[in-house]
């Protein structure tokens, strides 16, 4: 059987591991820092020392990563109802659960027809990715099989931009790379203002607020999330960038990021949603922002001319994304009303609503909201809405997989349920609706000049 040990060697075996896990522990310090002398050896021990936390992540991404949801519908699949009867798109974004891969469709909304998808190599543009700590793990956590091209948009030349947590990219009609912007990993909303400038929320890493107070660890190994908002050319210049985190500071504004006693929190604000103003008005101005910050349940008006906040909002909406303009006195909030349970779990408080903010009578109220509750519209997060001038209203529901449209009477026009042919249902990933003049003609003139792809 097993010997005996005496008890001397054992003592001798704990003393020489107490300076040897020091200088472990110093290696993957300075590692970490970037300030290591020691080569191969610091890092190594990173290596090491990260092998449990990579293990542990593999497996979540492993059970994860081809975004499949429950499937509430069953009953559903594909395009179901009428038609629109104008002219309008929708760039479909969706995760395909047969080829393991997010892609875009634009759909005509008069036949249900696919006239064109996108499907980018992503593993091929991930390689061009300068190997820098901000896109760290992007090769094992937003490869081919676990992207989704979020909040696509189509440009007048016929390209299309998206994100997902990555740098911000711009292909052409056959999928090609035209550029990635690699200054900050972009996420959640792709909106344009009236120079075609594109606004999108960034992450900015390192982090510029003092390392005393929020640290340096990496974003995705529990370090503290600077929102940054970008301004960018169509061909992916960098025009204006600013920390949301140093906004609050420069405003007197500290409280929302570090007023929690205790608690240090990692992620105060969570921007999801940049709306540039495009007109003059009584209650605001050309350039401003509208901003979302979904961990404030908070809608703020941001003047970049000034680096002021102008505005902010905290009314009858909780965890909310994606706030529109209407008309020169009026806002719509996309109100998911998630909350976080005792046991951790994420759950709906009963149903998603469209919020309407009126800034001539500083009154709410909720647009079709019986529509919404008859049709069970319940996202957790990410979700958008957008109320058309017509007055129908365009819907997402990402965490289940499903698309809306109602017509102004609150009467259910068609749905889309992202159902693949191995009958499992997946994500949707801020798929858009195009029905201005400028998107039909940008439309028009993408079908009329796109290239013929190799197969």
């Amino acid at each position: 059987m097993f010997r005996k040990i005496e008890i001397w060697i054992l003592y001798l075996v704990v003393l020489l591991g107490i300076p040897v896990t020091i200088g472990f522990g110093v290696l993957v310090r300075e590692e970490i820092k970037g300030k290591s002398q020691f080569g191969s050896i610091s890092k190594t021990a990173l290596f090491l020392a990260e092998i449990p936390s990579n293990l542990q992540k593999a497996s979540l991404i492993k059970e994860k990563k081809h975004f499949k949801v429950r499937d509430r519908f069953p009953l559903l699949n594909g395009f179901n109802g009428t038609p629109n009867s104008i002219e309008s798109y929708l760039l479909l974004s969706r995760y395909d659960g047969d080829l393991e891969e997010g892609i875009v469709e634009l759909v005509d909304l008069m036949s249900f027809n696919v006239l064109h998808t996108w499907n980018p190599d992503i593993d091929k543009f991930n390689k061009f990715i300068e190997k820098d700590e901000k896109f760290k793990f992007m090769k094992r956590d937003r490869g081919d099989s676990r992207y989704l091209l979020r909040h696509p948009m189509l440009l007048k030349d016929g390209s299309l931009v998206f994100h997902h947590d990555s740098p911000f990219r711009k292909i052409d009609s056959c999928s090609n790379l035209l550029f990635q912007n690699t200054l900050d990993k972009s996420h959640h909303s792709i909106e344009k203002d009236v120079d075609r400038n594109i606004w999108v929320p960034s992450y900015i890493y390192p982090q510029t607020l003092p390392e005393k107070i929020v640290g340096r660890d990496h974003i995705l190994e529990g370090g503290y999330k600077e929102d940054g908002i970008l301004k960018l050319s169509s061909s992916g210049k960098i025009l204006f960038r600013r920390s949301l985190s140093q906004i609050f500071v420069d405003n007197n504004l500290k409280n929302y990021l570090y007023g929690y006693g205790h608690l240090h929190l990692k992620d105060p604000l969570h921007l999801n949603d940049i709306q540039p103003v495009d007109f003059d008005g009584d209650y605001w101005k050309k350039g401003d922002l509208f901003l979302s910050l979904r961990n404030q349940s908070m809608i703020l008006l941001y003047r970049p001319s000034t680096n002021k906040i102008v505005w902010k909002l905290q009314g009858p909406f909780f965890n909310q994304h994606d706030v529109d303009i209407l008309d020169d006195h009026r806002i719509s909030i996309f109100n998911n009303r998630m909350q976080k349970l005792s046991n951790n779990k994420l759950s709906v408080d009963g149903n998603n609503e469209v919020i309407i903010y009126n800034f001539k009578t500083g009154q709410y109220s909720s647009y079709l909201q019986n529509s919404l509750i008859e049709n069970q519209v319940k996202t957790r997060n990410q979700g958008l809405s957008e109320i058309l001038p017509n007055g129908d209203l365009f819907l997402e529901e990402q965490n289940y997989g499903r698309t809306l449209y109602f017509n102004s009477d609150g009467t259910l026009r068609w749905t889309h349920l992202n159902r693949s042919k191995n009958k499992k249902v997946y994500h949707v990933g801020w798929s858009r609706i195009l029905y201005t003049k400028e998107d039909i003609s940008n439309v028009k003139n993408f079908l009329n000049n796109k290239s013929k792809c190799d197969d």
